[in-house]
């Protein structure tokens, strides 16, 4: 083995032994990890933390492009979001959310600048829609666009293994999308 590799192999052995102790302090990472359906999860989720364990042994040093899969994201802890923004552009961004078990607090409301076009990758959620009231039930594949002000709440999200959707957020008139998806 050459001393390069060497290197690499200890240091995989140390980030791994991190990651184990990081297991037995923190409970509800261990409960992330177990989650995991394959290596190349396991390997994200391990990264999101600050662990680098996914090069193998012997393979070249490249950087590892980010997951592709949508439906691949670390876990929300119980009861919370996680968003990711996978694009953007000048009057526009696309976000990736992942909730575990999340509602909006007791009295808060979205009222955001921007328009959002939703949609549901994964479980369910329910959603509070104010001026006028409606309860929107969502589920995979259904959509949703709520203009610039419109307010609205997260009353119910589905717990682990989640829910995950697909946030497209645009500034100008609420016409400029296609198809007309509005509730």
């Amino acid at each position: 083995m050459a001393e390069e590799d060497l290197q690499r192999f200890l240091l995989k052995v140390q980030q791994l032994n991190a990651l184990v102790s990081s297991l037995d302090a923190e409970p509800e990472r261990r409960r992330q990890l177990a989650a995991c359906s394959d290596h190349n999860a396991v390997v994200q989720l391990a990264h999101s933390w600050g662990y680098n364990i996914g090069r193998r042994w012997g393979e070249p040093s490249v950087d590892a492009p980010r997951s592709s899969n949508l439906l691949i994201a670390a876990p929300a802890a119980a009861g919370h979001e996680i968003e990711e923004e996978l694009c953007s552009g000048r009057d526009w961004r696309l976000v990736r959310i992942s909730s575990n078990g999340a509602n909006s607090p007791d009295g808060f409301w979205y009222e955001q600048k921007d328009h959002e076009w939703l949609t549901l990758l994964k479980g369910s959620a329910r959603l509070r829609l104010d001026d006028p009231e409606e309860w929107v039930e969502l589920s995979v594949g259904d959509q949703l666009i709520l203009p610039a002000g419109r307010r609205h709440r997260v009353e119910r999200t589905d717990v682990d293994p989640g829910t995950v959707w697909l946030a497209l957020y645009w500034s100008g008139s609420p016409d400029d999308h296609p198809g007309q998806l509005n509730v």
